[in-house]
């Protein structure tokens, strides 16, 4: 069994490092670029792939892992909503659908699910709680704000472009962020938050530059 658990961990560890490789490269490149959407594709492949590996791991003995479970369900649907939101670019699409309006909820109700959980671990001095305050009210924040756009979408018709930077920038903070804690092994809370600190100001920064 610990040999099968190994060779998931590496497949999911490569899958992680062409997400991490490509995700660079998509922001490097031009945006809206062909080298752009095809490292956008390859990274959107890759990162969901690495997690839906992941989940399983963290499930198995001897490797249980709550928070990287809900950190492989958070990543894919920043990647999976990231991609949605693209559709939201055509001017005649003036409503969501339900699978758009299911993803967004889903992770509502699983943020909302960590935030508890961070709270009740506080409480009873568990390590790592505050994490899950930290990454449910960041996906908190990202889920209210889908509701929000979902309700203004023939008013602001660029605010998909500020959707699509963050949700996917947001997944490449992930990316770097497992890259530091697994890859490097540096896993104190620092090396948790840093990335997406440093990330959500460049998110800001690339919001700043559109007009909504």
């Amino acid at each position: 069994m610990e040999e099968i658990i190994t060779i998931f961990i590496y497949i999911h560890a490569f899958f992680g490092g062409l997400g991490l490789i490509s995700g660079i490269g998509s922001i490097l490149v031009k945006k809206g670029s062909k080298p752009h959407k095809k490292l956008g594709k390859f990274f959107s492949i890759s990162m969901i792939s690495s997690s839906l590996i992941s989940m399983p791991i963290a499930c198995m003995p001897n490797h249980e892992n709550n928070f990287l479970f809900v950190i492989g369900l958070f990543t894919i649907y920043l990647v999976i909503s990231g991609n949605q939101i693209l559709t939201f670019k055509q001017k005649e699409k003036n409503t969501a659908k339900l699978l758009e309006r299911i993803t967004s909820g889903s992770m509502l109700i699983i943020s909302i699910c960590m935030v508890i959980y961070g709270i009740l671990g506080m409480l009873q001095n568990k390590s790592n709680s505050i994490l899950y305050i930290f990454f449910g009210g960041f996906g908190l924040s990202l889920t209210i704000r889908d509701f929000i756009y979902f309700k203004n979408l023939a008013k602001k018709k660029n605010l998909w472009l500020s959707n699509h930077i963050g949700k996917m920038v947001g997944a490449l903070i992930a990316s770097i962020t497992a890259f530091i804690v697994a890859g490097i092994g540096i896993g104190n809370i620092f090396a948790w938050i840093t990335p997406s600190i440093l990330g959500t100001f460049y998110i800001i920064y690339w919001r700043s530059k559109i007009k909504l």
